[in-house]
């Protein structure tokens, strides 16, 4: 198993990722607190199909050679 080293990886100067975390979970929350379970269940549902069809579309960009793709490796 590849051995995942942060240390490559530099922090974004001014980045809080914590308030990141913290705002879109409020987001979301308003975004949901009327639903019922079931409207909830649609609305991950559709969240999931969404970053997954992004993903393929990254990979596909990658597979491709499409430079301004991000190309992240693990050594």
């Amino acid at each position: 198993m590849t051995k995942f080293d942060l240390s490559k990886f530099k922090p974004i100067p001014g980045f809080d990722s914590l308030k990141s975390k913290r705002e879109i979970q409020a987001k979301i929350y308003e975004e949901i607190k009327d639903l019922t379970p079931g409207q909830r269940r649609e609305y991950f549902r559709q969240a999931s199909e969404r970053m997954r069809e992004d993903r393929e579309q990254y990979q596909a960009e990658q597979a491709a050679g499409d430079s301004t793709v991000p190309v992240f490796t693990m050594q």
